[in-house]
């Protein structure tokens, strides 16, 4: 028996991060200064993206993607059910309604050969979802795209790190989104950003990330503004939020992002240890990984037969938490929360993901992991299965 518990995930901060914070604490700027477009230059660069916009959660990063792309009342946006409720909600934060795209059974991610079927005269946009670190069939979902002149924001906030067809995520949809929770590839306590090669959205998330103001004179729209030239002068031009960065987080960030494909490189071999274990488990399904696509692998996914088993996934947690050992279940299909059903959703909608959700739990998976804690686990998930079957 462990002492100390296997959480399902965890960040890794060492004393070269720790460093990099105080020396910022230390300076004179600790909102947003010169370390925030630091990070957003190394972050773009790293995905191959023209530009990235930092901001305070994942969430902000994308309900400010669906805000510049003008998501508006009436407008239908396309996803997957299998995600966190901010990627849908963010639709509905802007007055948009979410139609959830069952998933392919084998990646987990929206199944590109169902999307058309959902596609009206109200369809904006997709919004694809690299789970658990694997991208999408991106090239599917941008043929839909331009043949129905749709954008795509690509929520890839498991997935910094991951390549599709030897390109890094970052640069390959119109928006593409991360989250640097500590759960994530990299962290910055809280945080997140938007990628894009678009110059136009790239300076509209910037005004829209700070309230909406522009202190740049060029673009003053009042001719007032134009005469006064005053330094203090600034306009408001659209409604916009409060989503900054600080910069003693992009500090973390830049630290962090150092060791980022460390970091993956760890996950990978990881994963490699859990598969080989559990791989010729019959009531067992490990992950797939496609051959074009590199995965971060931000999680590690194991379906579960429990009907054939005869247990329940609650048992299976409550022996492993005996054992300190923290399961995750990644994710209840999104329309079946509460506020969604009172929207009008129904269950049934997509029974891939249905399925999926009955089946799934996530076992521990971060960089620190030492190879005695994988195989704990694994012996443990074995006798568990072993006393069963």
């Amino acid at each position: 028996m462990r002492d100390k518990y296997l959480p399902y995930g965890l960040h890794w901060i060492d004393e070269d991060d720790i460093q990099e914070v105080l020396k910022v604490l230390r300076s004179d700027w600790i909102t947003q200064g010169p370390k925030v477009k630091e990070f957003e230059e190394k972050l773009a660069n790293y995905c191959g993206a023209k530009y990235a916009v930092t901001v305070s959660s994942g969430t902000a990063a994308l309900h400010l993607a669906c805000l510049a792309l003008d998501v508006e009342p009436g407008d239908e946006v396309i996803t997957s059910p299998i995600t966190f409720l901010a990627t849908s909600n963010s639709v509905l934060y802007c007055g948009g309604k979410p139609v959830f795209v069952d998933i392919d059974e084998k990646t987990y991610n929206i199944d590109g050969n169902k999307i058309e079927e959902k596609i009206n005269k109200n369809t904006k946009g997709i919004i694809p979802v690299d789970f658990a670190g694997q991208p999408c069939d991106l090239d599917r979902i941008r043929e839909i795209a331009n043949k129905y002149n749709l954008w795509v924001i690509e929520d890839a906030t498991h997935a910094l790190g991951a390549e599709y067809n030897g390109k890094k995520i970052g640069g390959l949809s119109d928006l593409t989104i991360f989250s640097f929770h500590p759960v994530k590839a990299i962290t910055t306590g809280e945080g997140g950003a938007i990628a894009t090669n678009n110059s136009v959205l790239y300076e509209r998330l910037l005004m829209l990330r700070s309230h909406g103001v522009t202190k740049d004179s060029s673009k003053f729209e009042t001719e007032n503004a134009k005469l006064e030239g005053g330094q203090w002068y600034y306009e408001m031009q659209e409604l916009g939020y409060n989503y900054r960065i600080t910069d003693f987080q992009c500090a973390l960030g830049i630290s962090q992002l150092k060791k980022l494909d460390k970091f993956i490189e760890r996950r990978r071999e990881i994963v490699q240890i859990y598969n080989e274990a559990f791989k010729n488990i019959e009531e067992v399904i490990i992950p797939y990984e496609k051959p074009n696509v590199k995965s971060a692998c931000h999680l590690y996914v194991l379906q579960i037969d429990f009907e054939k088993i005869g247990k329940t996934r609650k048992e299976l947690f409550d022996y492993m938490r005996e054992n300190n050992i923290l399961l995750q279940v990644h994710y209840i299909p999104v329309y079946l929360q509460p506020y969604y059903q009172q929207l009008g959703y129904k269950e049934g909608i997509c029974p891939n993901a249905e399925d999926f959700y009955q089946r799934e739990i996530s076992l521990p998976l971060y960089p620190s992991m030492r190879n005695r804690d994988v195989k704990y686990i694994i012996n443990a998930i074995l006798k568990y299965l072993e006393e069963l079957i």
